[in-house]
């Protein structure tokens, strides 16, 4: 199954078909139909979302919902922590609405990263369900005490409730049942599109016209893209002019591999598995042949460098490659400055179109 996973997301970010091996061949027909029921059952969901068959759940504050129009890698988990930590220093306490997918490695590295924070954490598939449960047990302010007053930082620091102000909904695009007033989308900028096929084909949630509901559009992995000229400083200096084992179970690993290639390791090798998988015995153990192979080629110990997420899926991984050093990278959602417009600018943007959108529809 994990190669048959590894064989649809190349295919899905191939350029060249005809590079392709003759296995990559004989299933693209196959994926091409799927994809093609698959477009077929979203128009029926969208047209019925349209006709009011399905119902959108209205909350009282305002929602900014983080998504993407592609599988996995796209920066949501950063950008959704950048928002909560934001809203927190501001005065605003916000809940995060995450489904708890693949045991909840994301909802556990949030709690870690904004412990000390005022910010609440709702897990559940339902998460209109469960945003009702947060708001009455906790209660919600009313969000005009905080949008229409001046400023938004200087209100939120003088109300500084722990009542719900906002809610940010965590993969948000595609959760139609809830209504939304920010919808920001997050885009790898090392592959924006893959082969611009839908699923399972390519790696498109939905057509990219579904691209005209975002509100905002956030390049993930902007520092990667050719032509920028970044400095990336890590604090892992025991990797350099050392040999590194990338281990990965994340959506976009090819990203996370050139970030650490960067840091001018001597030899960088890498194991990529499918986004959230969890690492079996056998795993383990291509672990630790691959980094035998490394030791005899370089004549030192390797290190492994997993993610944060793989970590918090599994932190057994660290007391299972014992003798090896294995390290985890963390992450940090960054704003790089673009013409003159930095974070205080993209806060800004999200605080007008909070305050036409929310307010706006309570008017109506």
């Amino acid at each position: 199954m994990e190669k048959l996973r590894r064989v649809v997301k190349e295919i899905a970010f191939a350029q060249d078909y005809t590079k392709l091996s003759t296995l990559h061949q004989t299933l693209i027909p196959i994926l091409s139909l799927a994809s093609s029921l698959y477009k077929v059952v979203l128009s029926i969901r969208h047209y019925l979302y349209h006709l009011g068959f399905f119902s959108k759940h209205r909350l009282p504050v305002p929602v900014i919902s983080v998504g993407n129009l592609t599988w996995g890698g796209n920066g949501k988990t950063p950008m959704v922590e950048f928002m909560a930590s934001w809203l927190a220093d501001s005065g605003i306490s916000p809940l995060i609405l995450t489904r708890g997918y693949a045991g909840g490695d994301e909802a556990r590295m949030l709690t870690r990263h904004l412990r000390g924070k005022s910010v609440k954490i709702g897990v559940g598939a339902n998460r209109a369900a469960t945003a009702a449960c947060f708001l009455k047990r906790h209660g919600y302010l009313d969000p005009r005490d905080y949008l229409v007053e001046g400023n938004w930082h200087e209100q939120g620091s003088r109300i500084n409730s722990r009542k719900i102000g906002v809610v940010v909904l965590d993969d948000g695009m595609q959760h139609w049942s809830l209504q939304r007033d920010i919808e920001i989308v997050m885009v790898n900028g090392l592959t924006p599109w893959g082969n611009h096929q839908i699923l399972p084909r390519g790696p498109l949630r939905e057509p990219m016209k579904a691209l005209k509901r975002a509100d905002v559009v956030v390049v993930h992995h902007a520092n990667l893209v050719p032509n920028r000229n970044m400095n990336t400083r890590i604090p892992l200096d025991i990797i350099c002019n050392g040999a590194v084992l990338c281990v990965s179970a994340i959506g976009s690993a090819n990203a996370f591999v050139q970030g650490m290639e960067k840091m001018g390791t001597l030899y960088v090798d890498r194991l990529d598995f499918s986004d959230h998988h969890s690492l079996r015995d056998t795993d383990i153990e291509m672990i630790r042949m691959k980094l035998k192979e490394l030791e005899d080629k370089f004549g030192f110990m390797p290190v492994v460098v997993i993610t944060e997420k793989d970590y918090d899926r599994d932190p057994e991984i660290l007391r299972h490659l014992s003798p090896y050093k294995v390290m985890a990278l963390c992450s940090e959602l960054q704003i790089i400055p673009c013409r003159c417009n930095g974070d205080d600018d993209f806060k800004k943007l999200l605080k007008d179109i909070v305050e036409v959108k929310f307010l706006g529809a309570n008017q109506n």
